[in-house]
């Protein structure tokens, strides 16, 4: 069972609440299917709008202050793998068995699993050098330990990661 943690970089935008919606919706398969045990709304200022849904949805709402905002949505995580998605992710058909078959499996050396996601050419090549050299960091696509995003798994440098048949498309 995992933790899934949205950003929400800009609660003003007009779409914002819309995107977000569309990512909690397809969350709920998780939840069904036994997959998603929690959700976490990242934000970086109060926003009305985004603390109504998370009350409606029942997922918690954090408000961080820079840094790292997965880590922070972390923190409040209650399962041992994070889902990290933006406002507007997702996840194509299949997801949840992709998932469920990487966290159930992954191997301790393994750091972050990753989703395929639509993303400009030097996002892309940064990826693949990251395929080869470890991550320092997650984005929006990765399932990774909480442990790891926190950084108490005692690991330093890199995660290796380990690319993920699965896909996430934006609404």
């Amino acid at each position: 069972m995992l933790s899934a943690v949205t950003l929400l970089d800009d609660p003003a935008d007009p779409d914002a609440i819309d995107r977000l919606a569309d990512t909690l919706s397809a969350l709920v398969s998780g939840v069904a299917g036994g997959l998603v045990g929690d959700a976490i709304i990242v934000v970086p200022r109060e926003a009305p709008g985004v603390e109504t849904v998370a009350e409606a949805t029942g997922a918690v709402l954090v408000i961080h202050d820079g840094g790292a905002p997965f880590a922070a949505g972390a923190a409040h995580a209650r399962r041992d793998w994070i889902l990290c998605l933006e406002a507007g992710d997702v996840p194509a058909e299949g997801w949840i068995r992709t998932l469920d078959r990487f966290v159930g499996m992954a191997k301790p050396d393994i750091g972050i699993g990753r989703l395929h996601r639509a993303a400009p050419l030097r996002t892309r090549l940064l990826a693949r050098i990251e395929g080869v050299v470890g991550a320092r960091g997650v984005r929006a696509g990765d399932v990774v330990r909480k442990e790891d995003l926190l950084g108490r798994s005692g690991r330093s440098g890199r995660l290796r990661i380990r690319t993920l048949n699965g896909r996430i498309d934006r609404s």
